[in-house]
């Protein structure tokens, strides 16, 4: 599609991110930016104290010798502190580079020495802990900027400052130097380099993806035409600031659209924070929405019998509902009454109890999720759209919108970017937001990005008649069985993750002769429901053992298993019987459990299943 053809943009002026910012700024003054819970209060920050703050952070950065085009990483959880870091660094004619806080200090190392990262942005003692351990080998490295100082009053290390000492530096250097903010903020262009983002390293060493200016600005000016927004809606920020997700379809996105972003008060407490904000668009892993839905299925089973009648009636009723809507058929006029009836009785208490009482749409990606999770949404009357993109691809790729949105496909190609399936079966992406390439690493660029433009994304998948693109599996995954039958893995494990017992699974069978699963519950609803029973156990690892919770996920894998061929049929299973955190090396941060590693560090679990 040619530009001329491009749908028209939202608006907000600039070709680079800092210009993009600084209009936000200009424009919105007063107007609120964002909220963050500070001692039990949400507190407002409005555009014109953010873009101060921020400022300060890039004068500071400049008065102690950071220059245009250099590196500065990130290392802290999703807060304030950290957006105005991130606009801080590109206000200075930085690049931004965002490090997972659940890393390793060895990983720490290795990203920070990759991106050659001379400021580094701490969140408090712990993570700065986790930097000095390994600072002998950063040599480039010039300052460490800690957000929160508590704990660290006698700390006494020249190379170590607080981020308030930093804006305080800045301050006094603008006002020394007061041509120098704007020379800076017009030091970038579109082409060049705005963020690194790394992978998550599952096949080997975590790779740097280079995002440029025009990059993010192509996404995030046409990705709001399909799912608007505005400065009345509320969002929530919880993922981590790192992730594509995150920092595109929130933050920028949130700049970009004026949107208001509340930072949650920590990743234990989204559930609380939720029904706190009541947000009206929501961003988020598929893992949040399943989480959601599991509470109110465990609730619903502690309610009483006329209760969960009722449920069943209003639940029934807004399943037809939706189906008729994804038909393109209109609702009959007793339909939509009982539809009305059902949300005014049941199903707003329902979506009271989430949280999304507000929500007008939201959107999942980053991972596969159940069509019949999608449904269960669409039920209760909330437009859950499910989205295709990737961190080569600035996020963008495919995505299903109202008035076009088909179940069990990722939608159709966004407008500003083309999408193929190759003779292999493989997704292709081609457009202004596919990245600049893998930092430091010109070879692995080559294999992702052909000579037309395409990026070889991994994913297998088809595209239908009407456009609507559906991925089966990642190229690498798919399993072929010993008698030769080819099976997608991801189908099986979204039907299981279906089911409020199990958080994730991993099904395994590559050139083996049935299929075997090894499954992480979910802990706190397998623990109720053997309290519930009365069962006795001690720890995480007595209570996978117990001959009532292995029948537990014997019943959710038998229910999901009439569902399939007998060949594509789960066999045996085993569960993983430790509380895996994302500080685990088998989790991502997003907390996907990462195949290659499980089935290399659970290889005696899986034998004994083939044995």
């Amino acid at each position: 599609m040619s530009n001329a053809q491009l749908p028209r943009r939202t608006k907000l002026a600039g070709d680079t991110i800092p210009a993009k910012f600084w209009n936000a700024v200009s424009e919105r003054g007063d107007k609120t930016a964002l909220r963050q819970k500070v001692l039990g209060v949400w507190q407002e920050m409005s555009w014109r104290e953010l873009g101060g703050n921020a400022r300060r952070i890039a004068m500071g950065l400049a008065s102690l010798g950071f220059q245009p085009g250099g590196v500065a990483s990130i290392l802290a959880n999703t807060r304030w502190e950290w957006s105005a870091a991130d606009y801080g660094i590109l206000l200075a004619g930085g690049v931004s580079c965002g490090i997972y806080p659940t890393d390793a200090a060895s990983q720490v190392e290795y990203l920070c020495a990759d991106s050659a990262s001379t400021f580094i942005f701490v969140e408090d003692d712990e993570q700065l802990d986790k930097l000095l351990s390994v600072r002998a080998g950063l040599p480039q490295l010039v300052k460490v900027i800690v957000i929160d100082t508590e704990g660290l009053a006698a700390l006494d290390d020249a190379q170590v400052m607080s981020l308030a000492a930093l804006m305080q530096a800045g301050a006094a250097f603008d006002t020394q130097q007061p041509l120098a903010f704007d020379t800076l903020r017009a030091s970038r262009q579109p082409a060049d380099l705005a963020v690194l983002v790394y992978t998550s390293g599952t096949t080997g060493r975590p790779k740097g993806a280079m995002i440029s200016h025009r990059n993010l600005v192509h996404v995030i000016e046409h990705f709001g035409l399909a799912l608007p927004q505005d400065d009345t809606d509320d969002k929530m920020a919880f993922l981590p600031l790192c992730h594509v997700v995150e920092r595109i379809a929130g933050q920028l996105m949130s700049m970009q659209t004026g949107s208001r972003m509340n930072y949650v008060e920590n990743p234990e407490t989204v559930w609380e924070n939720v029904r706190e904000i009541s947000p009206t668009v929501f961003i988020g892993v598929p893992r949040i929405y399943e989480k959601f839905h599991s509470a109110s299925t465990l609730a619903m089973k502690d309610s009483t019998r006329l209760q969960q009648r009722a449920y069943a009636w209003a639940l029934d009723i807004g399943f037809k509902a939706a189906e008729q809507q994804e038909a393109g058929r209109p609702l009959s006029a007793a339909l939509r009454f009982s539809r009305w009836l059902a949300h005014t009785l049941v199903l707003g208490n329902v979506r009271r109890f989430i949280g999304v009482s507000r929500m007008r749409w939201a959107i999942t990606g980053a991972a596969p999720i159940s069509p019949e999770l999608i449904r269960w949404y669409r039920s209760l009357g909330l437009t859950l759209v499910e989205g295709y993109g990737m961190t080569e691809s600035t996020g963008g790729g495919s995505l299903n919108v109202p008035g076009a949105n088909r179940v069990g496909s990722v939608g159709q190609a966004q407008a500003f970017n083309e999408m193929k399936i190759s003779e292999q079966g493989e997704i292709l992406i081609r457009g202004a937001n596919v990245f600049m390439g893998y930092l430091n690493a010109p070879e692995k660029t080559a294999e992702v990005i052909d000579a037309e433009g395409w990026l070889h994304t991994g994913d297998v998948g088809r595209i239908d008649a009407d456009g609507f693109v559906k991925i089966t599996d990642r190229m690498k995954d798919i399993i072929i069985t010993a008698g030769g039958k080819n099976i997608t893995p991801t189908e099986l494990e979204n039907e299981l993750k279906f089911s409020p017992y199990i958080s994730d699974a991993v099904v395994i069978g590559d050139r083996r002769p049935y299929l075997t699963c090894l499954v992480m519950i979910d802990f706190e609803n397998v623990e109720k429901h053997a309290q519930d029973l009365q069962v006795v156990f001690t720890d995480f690892a007595s209570l996978c053992r117990t001959t009532e919770v292995q029948a537990l996920i014997d019943a959710e894998i038998t229910r999901v298993n009439a569902k399939f061929a007998q060949v594509e049929q789960i066999k045996k299973f085993r569960l993983i019987d430790v509380k895996l955190t994302a500080e685990d090396e088998e989790l991502t941060p997003t907390m996907k459990l990462k195949r290659k590693l499980v089935n290399e560090k659970y290889a005696p679990l899986i034998q004994k299943m083939y044995a």
